[in-house]
């Protein structure tokens, strides 16, 4: 029996367009939802998420000193504890040296700041005078600069509180680290069981390369800078050196930094040659750490593309202030990561990647 062409268009007549859009549009506005909420989860607990990091970084610094001490068949809770009375008393030491450098150079920022305002007075002037601009009176801004970056601290209570959890976390981190990370392979279905296991390795093998070699190249540059501003005759090269050392870590604006502090103490005090000095200085030690220390140290561990660094600064440093500047590279690499090894999220994984 012949069937008539159009029962045959009839019974197979495409859905309405409206129709088929509905799911996907349905998805991305889930999609849009989930990730307005992580955000703002992220940034109302930015104090707890920012202490929690700040733990989960020293308890991988802390893990080979761990793993070095069992070897002397020690406990594993008496290795940990060691460990950390050990890292808190480095931080006491050194906090208690700088201390009095920090107090006499903090004293002296208002003469700094003085002698830099009026030498970029007179170079402003020079400038309008020789373009026959017109001088106008600058008014100061009453919006405080310092805030953004501050975002994360809280307030000295919150933060002397939050601090003082760190330890304990950083301890029960090395303590019950194997028992934490089996616990939360269990949490997963049995057939993603593996995947969740290999993908926790890797997070973890990422953050300890990370934490390790960013904290020898800190060492290394704040050392070299600190011997380079002490033979220019900086004032507060001790202390200078190595913060600019170490400002020099954070990606993009890190340079930048590094090159301000002592452009800032320098600046009245030493020859203009000394300043040029202490500049190309810290530009160098950058290029150094970025092709030869960055590649030996890290690898290819974090395999993040420059457009993806430079948004995760903008947004975790949006978040939490400084806090997120130091910890954006590491969350949005365990991102990738995960990403990479979730079928569903492999696209967004490529596109985090170089």
């Amino acid at each position: 029996m012949a069937i008539d062409e159009a029962q045959i268009h009839e019974t197979r007549t495409p859905e309405p367009a409206a129709s088929r859009s509905k799911p996907a549009k349905f998805h991305w506005s889930l999609t849009a939802l989930g990730i307005a909420t992580i955000l703002g989860l992220c940034y109302w607990a930015e104090l707890v998420l920012a202490v929690m990091m700040l733990s989960v970084m020293l308890a991988f610094i802390l893990a080979p000193l761990v793993d070095f001490l069992m070897r002397w068949r020690l406990p594993r809770g008496v290795a940990a504890l060691i460990s950390v009375i050990l890292l808190v008393a480095v931080i006491g030491a050194l906090l208690y040296y700088t201390s009095n450098q920090a107090a006499t150079f903090f004293q002296d920022v208002p003469q700094y700041a003085g002698k830099v305002r009026a030498a970029i007075t007179d170079f402003r002037q020079r400038v309008e005078s020789f373009g026959g601009l017109k001088s106008q009176e600058q008014t100061r801004s009453s919006t405080d600069w310092t805030g953004p970056l501050m975002r994360g601290f809280g307030s000295v209570t919150q933060g002397l509180v939050a601090a003082s959890f760190v330890p304990f976390l950083v301890y029960f981190m090395l303590t019950w680290q194997h028992h934490v990370r089996s616990a939360t392979v269990m949490l997963f279905p049995l057939e993603n069981r593996h995947t969740a296991y290999v993908t926790l390795g890797l997070i973890s093998a990422m953050i300890r390369s990370f934490m390790v070699g960013n904290l020898l190249i800190g060492i290394f540059m704040g050392t070299v800078s600190t011997i380079m501003f002490g033979i220019l005759q900086f004032p507060f090269f001790y202390f200078v050196g190595f913060i600019s050392g170490f400002l020099s870590l954070i990606p993009y604006l890190g340079v930048l930094l590094a090159m301000a502090l002592p452009a800032f103490v320098g600046i009245g005090h030493v020859e203009s040659a000394a300043v040029v000095g202490a500049l190309v200085t810290v530009a160098g030690l950058h290029l150094i750490a970025l092709n030869v220390l960055y590649p030996k140290f890290l690898g290819n561990r974090l395999q993040l593309n420059p457009l993806t660094v430079t948004i995760a600064l903008l947004v975790w440093g949006w978040l939490w202030g400084a806090v997120g500047l130091v910890l954006a590279i590491p969350i949005t690499a365990a991102m990738k990561i995960v990403f990479d090894h979730v079928q569903s999220l492999k696209g967004y994984g490529a596109w985090l990647g170089e």
